[in-house]
């Protein structure tokens, strides 16, 4: 363990912005998450996602403020700046969409059925589920790394955008698996290759650096990485020319969606998500791109 040469305990990891701000995460998570276990409720697998990511964000949160009150992440085997970095990002995604999600299916204006006292505890869920997303943009804005500082590889433009790239492509997975019939053609099976190819490398790029094993590699870090984004821009490019192709001209699909097509499990549903995704993935590669050219970030931080 690192000595640390000052007090036991680390006033700053509760009394500085960030560290307000993680309280606030602290309470803005326990408190929406009780409200809906104790009378707002949840149902099927959106209910069980949100439900999820508060109370994960919550046990995660409580560990970055224990570990960083104590002194105790410098026992741990990470790159702390870089996993708390990735975390913020990540929490900040998970928790906008559960946001979104959960008022969209179980908040509702009149009482019926559900009674009013649900009702209204799902409204102050939601509420505070809308304040968590805020306490954990928070974060990022201020850990975010400035204009010409040296700062870990996650805080970089370059590094946050790793995490959204990777959240957009579990979105895409997901309407992959619901019904979006990628198997009928060479060319759509090549883009699901695309999606899982730049996935993979990401999250090995974010692992690697939230391990702090970066400087163990024997080819420099930064230039593969920025090699591999230019990479993926290319892939992303042909995925975004075929997947609309091979979906939605009539050649191949149908470029409106069916009539008799049902709600929530149409194909054309699921292929018009992950054209859009695509095209959303691209553009955050493109940025990681044009920023991969100007950051400079130390891997032990």
């Amino acid at each position: 363990m690192e000595s640390t040469g000052g007090p036991y305990l680390n006033m700053a990891a509760v009394t500085s912005p960030v560290g307000i701000a993680r309280l606030l995460q602290m309470t803005f998570g326990c408190t929406t998450f009780s409200l809906v276990a104790h009378q707002g409720g949840f149902s099927a697998v959106y209910g069980t996602f949100c439900m999820f990511v508060w109370t994960f964000c919550f046990a995660i949160t409580v560990f970055i403020i224990a570990c960083e009150f104590t002194h105790l992440h410098s026992c741990l085997s990470l790159s702390w700046g870089n996993f708390t970095a990735a975390f913020a990002m990540l929490a900040t995604l998970m928790s906008v969409t559960a946001a979104v999600i959960y008022p969209l299916y179980f908040v509702q204006v009149g009482c019926y059925p559900i009674g009013c006292e649900v009702r209204d505890f799902r409204i102050a869920a939601s509420v505070f589920a809308g304040l968590l997303f805020v306490a954990y943009a928070a974060e990022v804005f201020l850990t975010r790394a400035k204009p010409g500082q040296v700062t870990s590889y996650m805080a970089t433009v370059s590094g946050l955008l790793k995490i959204v790239q990777a959240f957009v492509a579990c979105i895409i997975f997901g309407a992959l698996v619901n019904d979006s019939q990628y198997g009928k053609y060479v060319a759509t099976q090549w883009c699901v290759a695309v999606y899982s190819f730049c996935f993979v490398v990401t999250v090995v790029v974010v692992a690697f650096s939230v391990t702090g094993k970066t400087a163990l590699l024997w080819f420099p870090f930064e230039r593969s990485v920025a090699i591999y984004t230019f990479g993926a821009v290319l892939l992303y490019v042909s995925a975004a020319v075929i997947w609309p192709v091979f979906c939605f001209d009539s050649k191949y699909g149908s470029p409106q969606r069916p009539s008799l097509c049902a709600k929530g499990k149409c194909p054309w549903d699921s292929q018009l998500v992950i054209a859009i995704f695509t095209y959303v993935n691209l553009l955050l590669y493109v940025l990681d791109l044009a920023y991969s050219q100007r950051i400079r970030f130390v891997s032990h931080l």
